[in-house]
């Protein structure tokens, strides 16, 4: 594909950051597809498969991940990190042109613990995998690059920081983007239509209410080119009756923005996403000045609310869960509960709870025991440090309940785990063995 000389530009940023960071650097056009950039097939790819090949059904679609991301970055501010279904991260910042997004840089895969603590407790977990099919992860996964929670927040900075050189955009707003010539022709053309009606000048005025109605149901479908065409329609109408007068223009505009986003949301898209963007919509109604801008405009909002309507629940999920066990990680040692980690992936604490059901298997404070226990076996061959403080540095309430706890996980006490050494490859021998 012959690209110009805006994506020539952005796909020569991402080369350089991935050359820089040792991170893959992609760009993604609206549809989530690669355009260009540093793709190395050994970060991620072979593993993704892989996963696919031992998981069946849970086949993954990396445009539709990339275009997640991509509306996300958009709606907080140009900078977004997120988990793909296959628990690798990513991060990803727009790319601007004329005021409207065209495209953004993704970077990614990479692990945010070591490689081996991944697939053991966090991906495999749980799950009845011969020993060989563990060992082949582990060697996939050990190709992709880890980072930590703090590099991984500066190399998203950093990515939004070249994004934003790339944009050809006002730092402080966007231009408003040309007219859509085409657009501009159906409307005008439907105008003359209204005109040469011989029904009555009330007949003339009447607004097309039926025509909202097929507009919803090509917006709850995700037909945007149906929906630009009726919306053409229902334009030269508005446009007709106002008899150029902006602030009538405007108003009737405004009921469409939000006619369309409660389209979108039944049509299945994100009500959050949804009405975070309708929000940023609203307020920008006034900066048009003339009625070409406004219809190209709201053109636009119409092509991004339809790409919204399509299945992106199991990336959310999966992007959701990710962030609430990175949570656990960073705050095992502390009191934390289901309503924090539910805070900071912006869930529900009964809908999170739910997640961690159906993609765990198991609830959140047993998750939160499992990492408390991982975590406590590399203490416990320090002999030098007491039991007792071990269970405080794990965040277990007290020592007898610590030890409780071990023992469910491993089957061990604290002290017979700490006298064998673990003995690692015995133990997982035998977990396959009893398999």
């Amino acid at each position: 594909m012959e690209l110009d000389s805006f994506f020539e530009k952005a796909v020569a940023a991402a080369e350089h950051y991935s050359l820089s960071t040792g991170i893959n650097c992609a760009v993604i056009d609206l549809e989530g597809a690669i355009v260009g950039g540093s793709r190395s097939p050994g970060q991620g790819q072979e593993f993704c498969r892989q996963l696919e090949k031992i998981f069946p059904g849970n086949e993954l679609n990396c445009n539709q991940v990339h275009r997640y991301g991509s509306y996300q970055a958009e709606r907080f501010g140009g900078k977004y990190m997120f988990f793909c279904p296959m628990s690798l991260l990513h991060w990803t910042s727009p790319l601007y042109r004329d005021g409207s997004v065209v495209g953004s840089l993704i970077c990614g895969p990479a692990l945010i613990i070591d490689s081996e603590d991944f697939i053991r407790n966090d991906l495999i977990s749980g799950k009845n995998l011969p020993a060989s099919e563990v060992f082949r992860l582990m060697k996939l996964a050990a190709d992709i690059p880890s980072v930590t929670t703090e590099r991984s927040r500066s190399l998203s900075e950093l990515l939004f920081v070249t994004a934003s050189g790339i944009s050809e955009l006002d730092r402080i707003e966007f231009q408003i983007h040309q007219e859509n010539s085409e657009q501009q022709k159906e409307i005008s053309e439907y105008i003359q239509y209204i005109k040469q009606m011989e029904n009555s000048e009330a007949e003339i005025s009447r607004y097309p209410f039926e025509k909202e109605t097929d507009l919803i149901d090509h917006i709850e479908n995700g037909e945007t080119n149906h929906a630009r065409a009726v919306l053409n329609e229902i334009l030269g109408n508005v446009f007709f009756a106002a008899g150029g007068d902006l602030k009538v223009v405007r108003a009737r505009v405004l009921e469409l923005v939000v006619l369309l986003s409660r389209a979108a949301v039944r049509g299945g898209a994100d009500a959050e996403q949804i009405f975070g963007m309708n929000y940023q919509y609203i307020n920008r109604i006034n900066s048009f000045t003339s009625v070409e801008a406004i219809a190209s405009w709201l053109s636009r909002i119409i092509v991004k609310f339809s790409e919204l309507v399509f299945d992106m629940r199991e990336i959310k999920h999966a992007d959701a869960i990710q962030g609430a066990m990175q949570f656990v990680r960073e705050n095992f040692q502390n009191k934390i509960s289901l309503d924090e980690a539910a805070a900071y992936v912006n869930l529900s604490p009964s809908y999170l709870s739910k997640l961690f059901k159906k993609e765990l298997d198991q609830n959140f404070n047993a998750y939160l025991n499992q990492v408390r226990v991982e975590k406590s076996k590399n203490y416990l061959l320090n002999t030098e440090i007491p039991l007792v403080d071990i269970a405080g540095m794990c965040g277990f309430e007290d020592q007898s309940y610590f030890s409780k706890v071990f023992k469910k996980f491993t089957g061990n006490s604290p002290g017979k785990f700490r006298e064998t050494r673990g003995r690692r490859e015995s133990d997982t021998h035998e977990i396959h063995s009893e398999n």
